[in-house]
């Protein structure tokens, strides 16, 4: 608790050395209506014929969480933070999760920024990676986007400042789509399901959830976000966590094969 109360909620100018200043960037927080948390935000400006700069600002938890801290240990006892239907059970306090480490509209915030030089063809040319402070300007929801690109005239008036940005995002995500496409990855556009509860917290609809361009927009960042830093810290040869995917189960792929012939289709021998 003595912890919880030392956690400040602004923040004070000292903090600030040593970090570049992006406040005066049209920085934008996208994710769902309903999200619990805002630990990400984006910021694209189109830098050439065909060339973009993209910057992905993450909220600098380790700043606030100190190395072996209560905070630190407290977290690692609860490992993850839990999402229910309608709350969230973080990992960290409420102070951090939903204040000083949630990038909210409006508010200083420090961050650990990725920003990269891409070219029309969705390959890097340079990225940097340093700490700063951002402002966002806007908090948008994946309907707000949507709007926004279908030309909405109340949503397109009321954001009219970031409309351009918004659209260009959509362009370098076109882009960055169709390289990993070519690359071989695999689109995943599984429909996926939201539970509304009543006013008594009981389930009372399940709707589909929406997925296209907006939702599209922060997964294509956020990917090319990680491999970039993936490939900088690779580069530079120092300890890193990261997650792999094992091989899979020779079994489990047999009985994947097996399947898959009911629908003539086959995969090719791992013998």
């Amino acid at each position: 608790m003595l912890q919880q109360k030392k956690i400040p909620d602004s923040i004070k100018k000292r903090k600030l050395r040593g970090r570049r200043d992006l406040r005066n960037r049209s920085v934008v927080a996208v994710d769902g209506e309903d999200a619990k948390d805002l630990d990400d935000a984006v910021y694209v400006e189109q830098t050439g014929e065909g060339e973009f700069l993209l910057g992905v600002y993450i909220a600098d938890v380790s700043y606030y969480v100190v190395d072996g801290s209560v905070l630190d240990r407290e977290a690692a006892q609860r490992s993850t933070s839990v999402y229910l239907v309608d709350r969230v059970l973080p990992m960290l306090p409420v102070r951090l999760y939903n204040g000083i480490c949630s990038l909210n509209a409006g508010e200083d915030r420090l961050v650990i920024a990725c920003e990269m030089q891409i070219d029309r063809r969705g390959e890097i040319k340079n990225c940097e990676i340093f700490p700063a402070v951002i402002n966002v300007w806007h908090r948008l929801s994946y309907d707000i986007v949507r709007k926004l690109l279908d030309g909405n005239k109340g949503v397109t008036a009321k954001y009219s400042d970031i409309l351009q940005m918004i659209h260009t995002m959509d362009d370098l995500r076109e882009i960055l789509h169709t390289k990993h496409s070519k690359r071989g990855a695999i689109d995943f556009d599984l429909p996926e399901q939201k539970v509304i509860l009543d006013d008594n917290l009981r389930p009372g609809e399940i709707v589909q959830r929406m997925h296209g361009n907006a939702e599209s927009i922060i997964e294509e960042f956020m990917l090319v976000a990680s491999e970039t830093v993936a490939a900088h810290m690779s580069e530079q040869k120092w300890p890193f966590i990261y997650r792999v995917h094992d091989v899979p189960d020779e079994e489990k792929m047999n009985d994947f094969g097996k399947l898959l012939a009911n629908f003539n289709t086959k995969i090719a021998s791992s013998s």
